[in-house]
């Protein structure tokens, strides 16, 4: 095999920086498949040659290795675990056996699972994978369990790097927090001041509550999550996130709890039959643009409530004023479109879950060393 020149960048102000011939050449023989196997073969019979000269060569006393046969053992080329013969060199002189730095990069591969995670993110099952991976004839490990095991070590990698990347670089002015009852996950979604979502963080928890939700924002803040020029904060009305949220960022947080979770818990008092027209009044009192008429609109629904449930009149009361945050601010109303309920995470929700509709049986497990909890899944 021909060897590839090493590629170096020149720069005047700097020194010469040369990248190792041999990681360019791993590179490349891991785009090459199935010829990469041949390829990988002759790279290590070139390093055998390097150590223990040509064949029946008189050996100089000053190189003690040895060609020691052969043993069976296999290699990654792009996402795919290939077996292959591996030649074994011995130092005679120490009595141990000489590892190949070429056939350890290939056990440890930039990217090993890459190709895997995209393909099952994409939809295609453990149980399927096998029917879609590139022909090698020889490979093996895509089984479906073996399949699961690599696509969680891509997963944890992603979700480790996730968790700790800084956050100071966001220009954020929104933050909208909100917990997903099902999976029990407490999600931040920050939006930046060109409009960007940008998925923060998130912890899975069994309930909303303060402290849970203060070490959470405390989680943000050590990742440099830039507060002090203020954000409005949307929740769906959690007493605990809420709480957490007032004594974490301290001042610097207006909040503004979701209508449409105020509306629906409003309405869960009430007989279905009245259900939909007191919806669409709230909803209507919602609407109006200024502070003062949305307020009065809201009040004068209290009386009607009371006549059909205490429990409803009470609920529209508490945190009235919090879902009129975008009212006082005087919010555009294309802006308040986006910020009167927490839609925004609960797309992010919907698209998590298409990503992982083939998963048949969670097991929850601790994440590693990173600190979090995570989920692992069999398929």
């Amino acid at each position: 095999m021909k060897k590839t020149p090493s590629v170096v960048k020149k720069n005047s102000s700097r020194a010469l920086e040369v990248l190792s011939d041999l990681d360019v050449r791993v590179s490349m023989i891991q785009a090459l498949i199935p010829l990469g196997l041949k390829a990988v073969g002759e790279l290590l019979q070139e390093e055998v040659t390097q150590l223990a000269g040509i064949w029946y060569e008189r050996k100089a006393s000053d190189r003690p290795w040895r060609r020691w046969g052969r043993q069976q053992g296999s290699v990654y080329l792009s996402d795919q675990k290939v077996p292959i013969s591996v030649p074994r060199v011995r130092n005679i002189k120490t009595d141990q056996e000489v590892d190949l730095q070429a056939y350890k990069r290939f056990q440890n591969p930039r990217k090993l699972d890459e190709g895997l995670l995209l393909r099952v993110l994409k939809g295609i099952s453990c149980a399927n994978y096998q029917a879609c991976a590139e022909a090698v004839p020889e490979a093996f490990g895509i089984s479906s369990s073996s399949v699961s095991r690599r696509f969680i070590k891509a997963t944890a990698e992603k979700l480790r790097q996730f968790q700790n990347r800084s956050l100071e670089t966001y220009n954020l002015v929104a933050l909208f927090i909100d917990g997903d009852a099902e999976d029990k996950m407490l999600i931040a979604l920050g939006i930046t001041i060109n409009g960007e979502k940008i998925p923060l963080g998130f912890v899975q928890t069994s309930t909303e509550n303060g402290r849970v939700c203060r070490q959470f924002l405390q989680e943000l803040i050590r990742r440099g999550l830039r507060y002090h020029e203020g954000l409005l904060v949307i929740v769906d009305g959690s007493k605990g996130l809420i709480t957490a949220i007032r004594k974490t960022l301290d001042g610097y947080a207006l909040i503004q709890r979701c209508q449409w979770h105020k509306r629906e818990d409003v309405v869960a008092y009430l007989p279905k039959a009245e259900q939909h027209r007191m919806r669409r009044k709230l909803q209507a009192a919602y609407n109006i643009k200024t502070y003062e008429g949305a307020r009065k609109a809201q009040d004068l629904l209290k009386p009607q409530l009371e006549l059909m449930n205490q429990y409803a009149k009470n609920s529209l009361e508490e945190g009235l004023e919090e879902t009129l945050t975008l009212h006082r601010l005087g919010m555009p109303e294309h802006l308040e479109k986006s910020f009167r309920t927490t839609n925004c995470i609960e797309s992010l929700n919907s698209q998590v879950g298409n990503r992982v509709r083939n998963i048949k049986r969670w097991k929850d497990d601790l994440f590693g060393d990173c600190g979090h909890t995570k989920k692992q899944y069999i398929l």
